[in-house]
């Protein structure tokens, strides 16, 4: 069976801030039956009341559960509301696996650190089990980077996990990192239930340091996109993504959405 095709909602949130329901409606006009939550916890509600209207429903959501307190690239610090706050909200939307979308650079460099943030990630699945959800950890370029033992943080971060904890792996991140997709997906295995299907040019020193924006749609640059999604073989959602892009970003979701949409046919078929 094919994943379900999903949209993370931090790629077009600053059409939603101002018309949540417009934007909605312009994702459901695309095609899209299911998107990844944004900024949920405070307005659960409201995203229910825009997805009812338009026949979307949110099975993934992002939102902190490993740190307390998140620094700011404009150097203020956020906190994360708590985990029952979270969870709450999820339930609330209807969420199956709650995503821990970054836990910073410093816990990826040393086996303590990545202990830290499993220990984090096993209790926090202990509770999401409480209300029926699953959790999951979503990773950049600065996971995969450093080396444990010969191995890339997130891949020892994935030994250490409580079976019950998935993963997210967003392919443009894994690739600027220098991680060949296809072997390093076949060895998570089971754990890879989300992908963030992302494009762009494999070029210079790509970095959630200074987010690159000249992403592309899906297909359309150097990210071995097709062969990863065909390696995955517990994939439930296909999640589109941009961090930077500099055209319309409703007609570059679309595009995304009518590649993925033929690539998953295609292995359908195959």
């Amino acid at each position: 069976m094919a994943p379900a095709i999903s949209l993370q909602l931090y790629t077009v949130n600053a059409a939603l801030e101002p018309d949540l329901d417009g934007g909605v409606r312009r994702l459901a006009e695309i095609g899209f039956d299911t998107v990844e939550a944004f900024a949920f916890v405070d307005r659960a509600a409201q995203l229910k009341s825009a997805f009812d209207a338009h026949g979307i429903s949110a099975k993934t959501g992002h939102a902190f559960l490993v740190e307390e307190t998140i620094p700011l690239p404009d150097g203020s610090v956020m906190t994360a509301p708590s985990h029952a706050d979270t969870f709450a909200a999820a339930k609330e939307l209807g969420l199956e696996i709650v995503i821990d979308p970054f836990v910073g650079p410093d816990a990826w460099t040393t086996r303590e650190g990545v202990e830290r943030v499993a220990a984090r990630l096993n209790a926090a699945a202990a509770e999401a089990a409480a209300h029926g959800l699953r959790v999951g950890y979503h990773n950049h370029d600065h996971e995969l980077r450093p080396r444990i033992d010969g191995k890339p943080a997130l891949q020892v971060l994935a030994t250490l996990l409580d079976p019950a904890v998935v993963l997210e792996l967003d392919l443009y991140w894994a690739s600027a990192a220098g991680i060949d997709l296809v072997p390093f997906i076949q060895e998570l295995g089971d754990r890879i239930v989300a992908v963030h299907v992302k494009d762009g040019p494999m070029t210079g020193n790509i970095s959630t340091a200074q987010v690159p924006q000249d992403q592309t749609p899906a297909g359309q640059g150097d990210v071995k996109l097709a062969e990863a999604l065909a390696a995955a073989p517990s994939l439930e959602y296909a999640v589109i993504e941009f961090d930077g892009f500099s055209g319309d970003i409703f007609d570059g979701v679309a595009q995304s959405y009518a590649w993925l949409a033929a690539q998953l046919s295609e292995e359908v078929a195959a």
